[in-house]
């Protein structure tokens, strides 16, 4: 019903459009034949009249018809193109970075028609996107630089003390350890950017094959057994048996995202925990931890990529991990969702059997 009434109010907007310059011909034949009647009146044009008169006579009202239109034309259409005019504005300078440009229709039809106010909003929400998408472009940047510039001190500074040697084997083994570490940090940066990069390229899922989705995400566990242990954490994996058609690697990724970030925001000794339930043909896989609550501001935000919460730099992470779920999770047809509260977290991953 919807876009039956959108084709109605777009149809009524160009008939309008249409009525107007219907109007400037009627309006210029009416002039025309107004002098043509006067001057067959006072026997100017008569049938036997100088032919060769007559004819630069009548030369002379076209010309005169032609020019009088156009004059009117030019006038009155000032009217209804100013919105035109202002659209083209608006876009001109949009394209030229000014993301804070809006648009507002001015008149009392435009004001208040419902196609007006369509294109009204729509551009201005574009506008809305593309100046936050401009703003988390910014932040990971400084955040990006700064996450990276941290690891490249690290490995320098404890390079330069391994160099200058007078250390003992315990001091030798802890350096190359923490040069380790800070060097899988960046590998593992620049992996997040470049596989961001690579999905959201992507259109059509490729890859697809029937595998048992609850070996995967114990697998996935496994993986991160060194992180959830140096924090005590509890793993609740509360799931039967389920099998899932998919692209294998891209889900792993996600059920590894998710896990990381779970265990990252877990208390001390708190619990994560894992759910799989079936509903009618999708399969809803629930991962849960208790802790840091994420406010209902951002709750939208953290999906979008280069967002991160943490302005301080306090916590790991550049704000690509949950743009890359959220890609992965759209492209096989489901959708993500996240509720918070109560000390605890849970991101709900709904996807097609």
């Amino acid at each position: 019903m919807k876009r039956i009434e959108k084709r109605k109010h777009r149809l009524a907007l160009t008939l309008l459009f249409s009525s107007i310059v219907f109007c400037f011909f009627i309006v210029t034949m009416f002039i025309v034949g107004g002098v043509s009647i006067f001057l067959i009146q006072k026997g100017i044009l008569e049938h036997g009249s100088d032919v060769p008169r007559v004819n630069h006579l009548i030369i002379n009202m076209m010309i005169a018809s032609v020019l009088l239109g156009s004059i009117l034309a030019t006038v009155a259409s000032r009217i209804p193109l100013k919105p035109v005019n202002s659209f083209i504005d608006a876009m001109n300078r949009l394209a030229s970075g000014d993301f804070k440009t809006r648009l507002h229709f001015v008149g009392r039809f435009f004001e208040r028609h419902p196609t007006a106010l369509e294109l009204m909003e729509s551009f201005n929400r574009m506008a809305e996107e593309l100046e936050k998408t401009e703003m988390l472009r910014s932040d990971f940047i400084n955040n990006f630089s700064h996450e990276f510039k941290t690891p490249i001190v690290s490995i320098a500074g404890f390079a330069r003390l391994l160099k200058n040697g007078n250390l003992t084997e315990e001091q030798k083994a802890e350096y190359i350890n923490i040069i380790e570490e800070e060097s899988l940090r960046l590998a593992a940066m620049a992996t997040n950017v470049l596989n961001l990069t690579k999905i959201e390229s992507q259109t059509i899922l490729t890859g697809v094959s029937e595998f048992n989705l609850s070996e995967q995400i114990r697998n996935c566990v496994l993986l991160l057994e060194n992180k959830w242990s140096k924090k005590n954490i509890e793993l609740d994996l509360a799931f039967d048996e389920y099998t899932v058609s998919a692209n294998e690697e891209m889900l792993k990724e996600v059920w590894i995202n998710l896990l990381d970030n779970a265990i990252k925001y877990c208390d001390e000794g708190g619990t994560v925990r894992i759910d799989i339930t079936e509903i009618e043909s999708r399969l809803l896989v629930s991962v849960s931890d208790t802790g840091e609550e994420i406010p209902e501001e951002e709750r939208e935000l953290i999906f979008r990529k280069f967002y991160k919460s943490d302005k301080s730099h306090s916590s790991p992470g550049n704000g690509i991990g949950l743009a890359i779920v959220k890609k992965i999770v759209e492209l096989h047809g489901g959708d993500i969702t996240v509720s918070s509260g109560n000390r605890k977290t849970i991101f709900t991953v709904s996807l097609p059997k």
